[in-house]
């Protein structure tokens, strides 16, 4: 039997939320955090309780006198998620339960594989590994490319080395190895999630990936903002200010590694340009056209998007620190308001999986709570070894 959502399954999927965000959490607290009464917290966590939802943790520590209080926690057989960077150099898997709480992380360098099928099965090879010891089942998978990706399953424009998977060919062959939903994202979407869920003070904000190629995300009140169209977020193509240069051809490795080149400069990778000596000449002539490109990437959604606060990830990150002062007296010249650039802590292969993480719980903790809404049923078992989601 099954009938509408009624205040009294409300209040439980309050409650539920909380228990999701604060795990471990005394009663005291959950009612703190509810402002709902004593009488209706009890009910509904004894309701998630039967549910499977909810079990008993450690006890409180109590000093002098008072009672100690049982925390609630969420069962580790709620099953758990995955998060995954697929760079072109380096992959990251990182797996949490559904509070949040690492369980394992990997990175590897990502293989050169020439099939999507073969890039599937060690995709789903890494996830295994990372999840060897998860409880519960996999609830859920987001996978970051360096490319854009369009409803969670086509990729556009990837980086060069990873042309193969350009479509929808990779999403078709990861969801048919693996027992859980798989979504597609691109990994500066991922990058600035992470950023997100670090700081919830952040509303609007733009972030650009500078690594293999030159990715960009942005946000406005602390939601991702995302296009209808494959051209959203493809800003390599404008012009970069300097020369006939795009904005990817200087804020890319591969490209900001060919122009190095070209003034002379014998790099066998792009770090060298900064961790090696070089002629003083040609670097400034570099480091020149670099900045040039990072004013004008600012510049550009300054003037369309408004952010408060933009961030650089990826490889070329070390670059931007470098440059970050005259970046910043140029902007202040040319622009009315700046927005402020931030530094951000960015582990390549780790950072972005993590991004990857916090979409997959929203995502899970999103179906968690509708079947809390839903689960109208009669007759329920007291006990079950997952919740139904």
């Amino acid at each position: 039997m099954t009938s509408n959502p009624t205040s009294r399954d409300y209040n439980k999927a309050l409650v539920l939320d909380v228990v999701l965000s604060h795990a471990p959490l005394t009663r005291n607290r959950l009612i703190e955090l509810t402002g709902l009464s004593k009488a209706t917290v009890s009910r509904a966590v004894e309701e998630l309780r039967a549910d499977g939802f909810v079990v008993d943790g450690a006890m409180d520590e109590v000093t002098g006198r008072g009672r100690r209080s049982t925390y609630l926690d969420l069962p580790v057989t709620t099953g758990h998620v995955a998060g995954i960077s697929f760079g072109a150099q380096t992959t990251g898997v990182l797996v949490t339960d559904l509070r949040g709480r690492e369980v394992h992380h990997l990175a590897v360098p990502t293989a050169d594989h020439q099939e999507v099928e073969d890039a599937a099965r060690w995709l789903a090879g890494l996830i295994a590994q990372a999840a060897e010891t998860a409880q519960g089942p996999l609830r859920q998978i987001v996978a970051a490319v360096p490319g854009r990706v369009r409803g969670g399953t086509d990729i556009f424009g990837p980086a060069e080395s990873m042309k193969i998977f350009e479509g929808s060919g990779l999403h078709r062959a990861v969801q048919g190895l693996v027992d859980a939903p798989v979504v597609l994202d691109s990994d500066a979407n991922a990058a600035l999630l992470g950023v997100l869920a670090n700081d919830a003070t952040i509303t609007n904000a733009a972030l650009f990936s500078v690594s293999t190629i030159l990715n960009f995300a942005s946000c406005q009140d602390h939601e991702l903002a995302r296009g209808n169209t494959p051209t959203f977020g493809d800003i390599g193509v404008l012009s970069s200010g300097a020369g006939n240069e795009t904005l990817d051809g200087l804020l890319s490795t591969r490209g900001l590694l060919r122009f190095a080149r070209g003034r002379g400069l014998e790099l066998e990778r792009v770090e060298d340009l900064w961790l090696e000596p070089h002629p003083e000449a040609p670097r400034a002539e570099v480091l020149e056209a670099f900045t040039t490109a990072v004013v004008t990437a600012v510049s550009v959604v300054a003037v369309t998007l408004d952010p408060a606060s933009v961030y650089f990830v990826g490889r070329l990150r070390p670059l931007v620190d470098e440059v970050l002062s005259e970046v910043r007296d140029r902007l202040g010249r040319r622009l009315p308001a700046a927005p402020e650039i931030r530094p951000v802590q960015h582990l390549i292969g780790l950072s972005t999986a993590q991004g990857a993480v916090y979409a997959c719980l929203t995502m899970a903790q999103e179906r968690l709570r509708d079947a809390v809404l839903g689960a109208r049923r009669r007759n329920q078992p007291a006990e079950q070894s997952a919740p139904a989601f």
